[in-house]
Order: C-alpha cells, then sequence, then structure tokens
C-alpha cells in the first residue's frame, strides 16, 4: 500500500499524495559508492562539460584524468585507504579533482570552512586525524600554524586563479600567486604525474566519503560520517526531485565545505552528468552574470543569496531567465522574501530541510509543488519526506505526537549518516537505531507537510550556518575585562539569525561594544562573531547562578 511502510514501519504516509507524479515512495542505491557513480557519468560522455569557472571548462574526462594523476602524487605521500585529508577551500574547480583524487585511494574528505581561524582549524585536524590538508595559498599560514601538534604530514596549496584567465576584480581583487616553503603545488603535482592512474581500490557502501563537522544539536563540533552509500542515495534524491540532467547545471552557490555543497553541488551533478557552474565566492551580480553566461538550470541555495538578488537592482529578470528549479535550504524562508523575489524574478523558490547527519536532503517540497503556509504561526512548509525516507514528530519520550502538534522532528533513511567520529555514545544518543533526532521543532499537518517552527537548544542559525553560543562565550572570556558572557540568536532580517553577546565587566575595568566586537572578530570565523554587544551591569541568573539566556532573548 502506498500509504504505509512495508515491513518494520507500518505507519500512514499521507506525504505520498504530495509526490511529484513518476516519483517513487521507495529508490534503490543504484551505485556501490560515490567514485562508482561517477565513473558511469565519465563512461556516458566523457567530453561532457563537468565544471565552468569563468572563461574555464573541464570535462567528466578531464576531471578523471586529472583526479587519477593527484591521486598517484598523494599515494606518494603515504597517503592511503581510510586517510582522512582536510580540505579548507572556497568554490574552485581545484575541490572537485582533489575530492575525486582522494575517493581513488580510498581516502575521506573532510571539508573545513575556509573562514575558520586556527584554533578552530586545529581542533578539527586533531579531532579527524588529518593526514595532508589542501587549501588555497591564501590560508597556508593559517593551515601551516593550526597543523602544530597534529597528524598532518603533508599541506598542498593552490590558487583560485588556477584554470581561468578572466580574473574579475570583484572576485579576485588583488589576489596572487603566493608560494609557500615546505609546500607542495596542486597543479604542479598533477603536471609530474600526468598519465598515470592509482591502484584500483574497493570501496564499499559503508566506508566513509566524506567527514564534515558539525556543531549538531548539543556540544562542540563533530565529524559526521557519511558513507558512500549516503552520498550516492542523496545524489539521486537531488537528480529526481529538483531535475538535475545530462546538458543541464547547477550553480554552485553553497559552499563546497557545507552538506548543500557536498550533495547537491558536488554529487549531485557528478551523478547525473550535469555541470557544475563555480564562482570561487559569491558575489551577487557576478552569480546572476554567471547563471546567464552558462544557462544554469538548477540552484539551491541560502535564503540570504535570493534576498540578496531581490534587493539588488543589477539583477535582472533576465539573468536568471535560464533557470528551471530553484531550492533553498540551511534555514527556514519568509513567506515574504519568498513572495517578493517570485514577483521580481518570476520563480517560485522551493523549500528543503536536511542536515549534514542527513547527507541534506531529507524533507523536500516537490518541484511541481508549492509549499503551503500555516495559518497560526505564518511558517512556510519545508517539505515532505523524500523517497525511502521516514519523518515524525516525537514528544520528549520519543513517542510520536498527534498531527499538528508540535514536537522534535526525527528523520530514518538511507540518507542518515553513520555516526559521530570517534563518540559512540552521542552516536547513541541522536541516532538511536539509525534514527536521527534533528533537535529542530516541528509538526506535521495531516496532508504530510512538515514545519520547522524552532529550535530545541540554544544553536544559533545564521545564514544558514550554525553558531555554538559556548564557543563565543568562551572567546569573550578571554578577553581581561569580561566578567560574564552570554550569547542569543535574535532575528535579523537578512541572515535570519544573528549572533548577540550579553556581557558584565569585572570591577574597574573597562571595554566598549566595539572594543569587544573586534576582539571576537579576529578569533572566530566571520558569520559566528557577535554583531551586537551590550554591556549590562549584571546578567539574568537563577538561584543557583546559571546564566538565564531565555531572558536575554526577550526584545530589549
Amino acid at each position: 500500500m502506498d500509504d504505509v511502510y512495508a515491513g518494520e514501519l507500518s505507519v500512514p504516509r499521507p506525504w505520498l499524495a504530495r509526490y511529484d507524479s513518476g516519483t517513487a515512495p521507495t529508490v534503490d542505491i543504484e551505485y556501490t559508492n560515490a567514485l562508482e557513480m561517477f565513473r558511469a557519468s565519465v563512461a556516458r560522455d566523457a567530453d561532457a562539460p563537468a565544471i565552468r569557472y569563468f572563461d574555464a571548462t573541464l570535462t567528466f574526462g578531464e576531471l578523471d584524468t586529472m583526479s587519477d594523476a593527484l591521486a598517484v602524487a598523494l599515494a606518494g605521500e603515504g597517503i592511503g585507504f581510510g586517510d582522512r585529508v582536510a580540505f579548507v577551500l572556497q568554490n574552485v574547480p581545484q575541490f572537485f579533482v582533489a575530492t575525486l583524487a582522494i575517493w581513488k585511494l580510498g581516502a575521506v574528505v573532510v571539508p573545513v570552512n575556509p573562514m575558520y581561524r586556527d584554533r578552530e582549524l586545529a581542533t578539527v585536524l586533531l579531532d579527524s586525524g588529518a593526514v595532508a590538508v589542501i587549501c588555497l595559498e591564501s590560508s597556508a599560514q593559517t593551515v601551516v600554524t593550526a597543523s602544530v601538534g597534529t597528524d598532518v604530514g603533508c599541506v598542498i596549496t593552490t590558487s583560485e586563479l588556477d584554470f581561468q584567465s578572466r580574473s574579475d576584480q570583484r572576485i579576485f581583487g588583488s589576489a596572487s600567486r603566493v608560494r609557500y616553503e615546505g609546500c607542495h603545488d596542486l597543479l604542479e603535482l598533477i603536471e609530474e604525474n600526468r598519465g598515470a592512474a592509482p591502484d584500483p581500490v574497493d570501496l564499499e557502501p559503508s566506508d566513509l566519503a566524506y567527514l564534515p563537522y558539525t556543531s549538531g544539536t548539543t556540544g562542540p563540533p563533530k565529524g559526521s560520517m557519511n558513507t558512500h552509500a549516503n552520498v550516492v542515495f542523496a545524489a539521486q534524491i537531488y537528480r529526481d526531485w529538483v531535475g538535475l540532467r545530462p546538458g543541464g547545471a547547477m550553480f554552485a552557490v553553497a559552499p563546497l565545505f557545507h552538506i548543500t555543497g557536498l550533495i547537491g553541488h558536488v554529487a549531485a551533478p557528478l551523478l547525473s552528468g550535469a555541470a557544475t557552474i563555480l564562482t570561487c565566492r559569491f558575489h551577487p551580480v557576478v552569480a546572476a552574470e554567471s547563471i546567464s553566461e552558462h544557462r544554469a538550470t538548477a540552484i539551491i541555495g541560502a535564503i540570504t543569496v535570493f534576498i540578496a538578488w531581490t534587493d539588488n537592482a543589477a539583477v535582472s529578470k533576465e539573468l536568471l531567465s535560464s533557470l528551471e528549479s530553484v531550492y533553498s535550504g540551511g534555514a527556514p524562508i519568509p513567506h515574504a522574501a519568498l513572495e517578493s523575489f517570485r514577483a521580481k524574478f518570476g520563480h517560485y523558490i522551493h523549500n528543503g530541510y536536511g542536515l549534514t547527519e542527513t547527507n541534506s536532503p531529507a524533507i523536500v517540497v516537490p518541484n511541481s509543488r508549492e509549499a503551503p503556509v500555516d495559518p497560526a504561526s505564518g511558517a512556510v512548509a519545508v517539505g515532505v519526506p523524500v523517497s525511502s525516507t521516514h519523518a515524525e514528530v516525537v514528544d520528549e519520550n520519543d513517542n510520536p505526537v498527534p498531527v499538528g502538534e508540535y514536537g522534535e522532528i526525527v528523520v530514518s533513511g538511507p540518507q542518515v549518516a553513520l555516526g559521530y567520529w570517534n563518540k559512540p555514545e552521542e552516536t547513541a544518543h541522536a541516532m538511536p537505531n539509525g534514527r536521527f533526532h534533528t533537535g529542530d521543532v516541528g509538526f506535521m499537518d495531516a496532508d504530510g507537510w512538515f514545519y520547522v517552527v524552532d529550535r530545541m537548544k540554544d544553536q544559533i542559525n545564521a545564514s544558514g550556518f550554525k553558531v555554538w553560543p559556548r564557543e563565543v562565550e568562551d572567546v569573550l572570556y578571554e578577553h581581561p575585562s569580561v566578567r560574564e558572557a552570554a550569547v542569543v540568536g535574535v532575528m535579523d532580517p537578512y541572515r535570519g539569525e544573528t549572533v548577540k553577546a550579553f556581557v558584565s565587566l569585572k570591577e574597574g575595568l573597562e571595554a566598549t561594544p566595539d572594543e569587544l566586537v573586534e576582539f571576537c572578530k579576529v578569533r572566530l570565523a566571520a558569520y559566528k562573531y557577535p554583531r551586537i554587544i551590550e554591556v549590562m551591569s549584571d546578567l539574568p541568573k537563577t538561584v543557583s547562578g546559571k546564566i538565564l539566556r531565555r531572558e536575554l532573548r526577550v526584545p530589549r
């Protein structure tokens, strides 16, 4: 029956009636691993464009040849099956070449936010046990510093200026080539080994493909063990639900280190035989011009991207006219922003919901439908569970709640990660029996649409990036004048949420809000440092002395 699961999960699935015509309730994973998935696309059409980067084009065949050569070079550095290799890269072609090279060795990609400072990067390198780092030349000094005391034995640098010759100043500014002593150059390694191929590896579906780090629902960053089976399944969902096809093109507006980028911009196009359009970093006009130049057919990005285009007079309807499928994820879509974008460009923004631990797509608005708006809260539905996926809303005892009632959203399916790296207790807590407890509060309506209405914990979601308050507080406590600190998320019309800090000062010492902002700015990634700091004589506390964040969230 279409309205129930067969076997163990015999529960109603009202969302199946919302599926697009021809969308199957369940799907088989088509390939054993992501490398096999890519090689199938090479076999179909090696001359098809895989990457568009300004005035440069790389075909699927060229990606295959270059990644072979890089894999041989990496093997020569002692990198092999199961090793972790960190990427500190922007949206550049080298991300694709290096990903495929790593997979050809049976190794694991550890994608890292290039905005990380020394301390943040060092945390990931230590926890993952990464043995090598591939980074932009502009990040090399940070990488070298952060690698001290870790297992990193090899640093490979590359430049965003490589491949293209246009050097658009709006993106690259005064960027120049800088070589660091002791670091290898990625393109030189490829040329030195061009024509060579690595020894074949036997990748199983359960082998790790990616180890992205997430703050998740509790505590410090954790490595999400995302397998090859996870990646192939999630890529299929993007292909089939978003409508990615051979001859089409995905504009990569999400950072490639983010789970949306890893799956929607890397894996899904590699599976479908579509091109990925890259612009290194986001600039609203450059991005729109690239969409027009390369005839992008699909896009998946944070709602802030679409707001930026709506508000920019230089971005015309014509520049985005080639788009056939427009999706947003990472943060809820305000209904007003959705309608403003449609009024200007004629495109409806479909919502999608997923997390690092679900390899992105878990609950998605079908391509032919528009999401309903909850009349009580004004929230736009994030979608319905995708094929082979079950979602439910549960209470604090993990029991399903009635339709329309709030609870925690729980997801199970082939996209759920294996667990957290070296954290069995946290895995057991968050993913008991493969059921991922998202930490998000929401509800399901009678038609099977899911809505996200709040967060269970204190995590802040700024433009789709997750910020853990304690990390920001720890930095504030390093300031010699700070006595107490508390960090909360406050509503922001552009970023969804932004970071606000409250501090009290030690007696006899002084610090201005601007001074404290600058103190945090040089110690944290750009999306983490507080935009607003309020100095108080004392912070509200419980009788036991615990700072009451909930009182600080009340508009002041």
